[in-house]
């Protein structure tokens, strides 16, 4: 790795000791793992999900090693001192290069406007991206942010990791047996195929650009609604990317050290980690000539009883030393649920369809069968949206993966709609596997309402060429609870039986004040009120009716009357005879 990376910053292991119970002390507790439950998100759980069970669904990388390193116990501050050639103790490893540094800031400000609630700062992708990639390997990208040369993750082959077979054919790890994880970020893949965004705008998702792989990465830490201010949504989004109590120690570690104070430094010349997750070297500590050496025993920062692996950079294995056993044979491996799946079917999804706004009061349930048609538990089923559509999966995304239970059925989220209507499709896939999925075919109607009421009992009367007093408002419903946001029409009908709009007769008004009959595109408000404009008279008399209908048929009738102004007759005078007391 040391070829690969340059230059290692090198600690001792009393450094890294202190800074392990510092760890310790940020978290206040070991946070509990995190699995995903039958609505599609991810909770705690206090045991440890297995690699086949927490490989991809519950983890962005598949579980990968990752980087161990933890950061100095100085703080970072001040930053180094320009021209004395000097650097504060501490401060090399707060030094972000400068591309990396700049993605980072870019995605917190995309997720601010995308998703404020969840209150994400870039320090947050700034520890994510040391602990995975050690920023890049110290910011070797080109101008537009993509690494000069790959960063794959090992091979998921179960030796030491998850299994995770082939899901892009190679397309982004050059492995068409089993998945890597890559880039900056280490996206598995099959992750990647739906967390992928463009973060440089170059209209590419390139889980290599670093710009797209820091924004696709505040989008998985910001999904379920989790509050990233919140210490526990913290945890759990951590926990989601990489399923382990020591990852999660490790970020947060970072993650203060940057809250403290950060610096640009140039592209390429960012400090690199050496110590990895899956790396279980026994260095000796230094001895003093002529004494022994202390027994060597596990490296500070390792999870004991680790398996290691093949380290990503190295170009291949090392050389056998003379007098070592031979390469033993390779692990038998035990096929997994997902490999004796067969076959998905619909578990009775009823029809699909909402309103525009609403939440789908149907959810979608898929079982994974064997051949012989047994159920199969504990698999990963992914539901993916597809179609021309704003709707999504509680929480605001359009992918959900949920493990079957008992009885081999996975139940997805609720859907909630949008405001593009018309028809869409929710396809349910194995996670890494090739079998054919499940389609459920789903609509979005127009928002409607069934009953339209006015509000007030006053009658609606005019003089001609005067202004009603009292403006016309309705309010709309459906099934007796408000109809917010139903598209609604206002017409001067000719007469009860002919729609047409009037020539004559009450009138609005349009922006340049000219008389017209018809308004068209109103909507009711949250309380599904609608409140008409002004309405005014020519100088015809009559009664005449005004018609406001809304989409789902609802449709009133008002009547309006314009008659002249009632004038009040004298009182006749008495007669001499009636005043003279005769």
């Amino acid at each position: 790795m040391a070829a690969h990376f340059g230059r290692r910053l090198r600690k001792g292991a009393a450094t890294t000791a202190v800074a392990a119970a510092a760890v310790a002390a940020l978290s206040a507790s070991q946070a509990p793992d995190v699995t995903a439950d039958d609505q599609g998100r991810q909770t705690s759980s206090d045991a440890t999900s297995s690699p086949e069970e927490a490989a991809d669904g519950g983890s962005a990388t598949g579980n990968s090693p990752y980087y161990t390193d933890l950061p100095p116990l100085n703080s970072p501050n001040p930053s180094p001192s320009t021209g004395t050639g000097r650097t504060t103790p501490g401060a090399a490893e707060a030094g972000i290069p400068a591309t990396v540094l700049d993605a980072y800031k870019k995605a917190e400000a995309a997720l601010r406007e995308k998703k404020p609630g969840c209150n994400l700062p870039w320090q947050l992708l700034a520890a994510i991206g040391k602990v995975e990639s050690g920023q890049a390997r110290g910011g070797r990208v080109s101008a537009d942010g993509t690494t000069l040369s790959p960063i794959l993750g090992p091979q998921l082959d179960g030796n030491g990791f998850a299994t995770i077979k082939d899901t892009d054919n190679g397309a982004y790890d050059g492995n068409s047996t089993y998945d890597h994880a890559v880039g900056p970020m280490q996206f598995i893949p099959s992750t990647w195929e739906w967390a992928g965004r463009d973060g440089n705008g170059d209209g590419r998702e390139d889980p290599n650009n670093i710009y797209d792989a820091a924004l696709a990465a505040g989008h998985y830490l910001c999904r379920f609604d989790w509050d990233l201010s919140d210490q526990r949504d913290l945890d759990k989004a951590i926990l989601s990317y990489n399923n382990s109590t020591e990852y999660l120690n490790t970020v947060l570690s970072w993650l203060e050290y940057y809250r403290k104070g950060s610096h640009e430094v140039p592209d390429g010349t960012g400090t690199l980690p050496e110590d990895r997750s899956d790396d279980n070297t026994v260095r000796p500590s230094p001895s003093t000539p002529g004494t022994s050496s202390p027994k060597p025993g596990p490296k500070p920062g390792k999870p004991a009883g680790s398996s290691p692996g093949p380290k990503p950079t190295e170009p291949g294995p090392k050389p056998t030393e003379p007098g070592s056993p031979s390469t033993p044979p390779p692990p038998t491996t035990t096929p997994t649920p997902t490999d004796t799946v067969d076959h998905l079917e619909d578990a009775g999804t009823a029809r699909l369809t909402a309103m525009a706004g609403d939440a789908f009061t149907k959810r979608i349930s898929t079982r994974a069968e064997t051949d012989a048609g047994k159920a199969v538990a504990k698999v990963r089923i992914r539901f993916t949206i597809v179609g021309d559509t704003d709707t999504t999966f509680t929480g605001g995304e359009s992918v959900a993966t949920v493990v079957t239970n008992s009885t081999g059925v996975a139940v997805a989220p609720a859907l909630q709609a949008g405001e593009q209507t018309g028809a869409f499709a929710v396809r349910a896939t194995v996670v890494g596997r090739t079998i054919p999925g499940v389609a459920y075919n789903a609509t979005v109607t127009e928002r409607a309402a069934d009953t339209l009421v006015r509000t007030s009992d006053k009658a609606l009367t005019c003089t001609p060429g005067g202004e009603f007093a009292e403006p016309v408002e309705v309010r709309a419903t459906y099934d007796g609870a408000a109809a917010d946001k139903v598209a609604a029409t206002a017409t001067l009908v000719k007469s009860a039986d002919d729609p047409t709009a009037n020539d004559k007769g009450p009138y609005f008004k349009d922006a340049d004040g000219k008389a017209i009959r018809t308004l068209s595109g109103l909507k009711t408000d949250a309380n599904g009120l609608l409140k008409l404009p002004r309405l005014y008279a020519d100088d015809t008399t009559g009664t005449f009716l005004l018609r406001v209908t809304t989409a789902g048929g609802a449709t009133l009738t008002v009547e309006l009357t314009v008659a002249e102004a009632e004038t009040t007759s004298p009182s006749p005078s008495p007669s001499p005879s009636e005043t003279s007391g005769a």
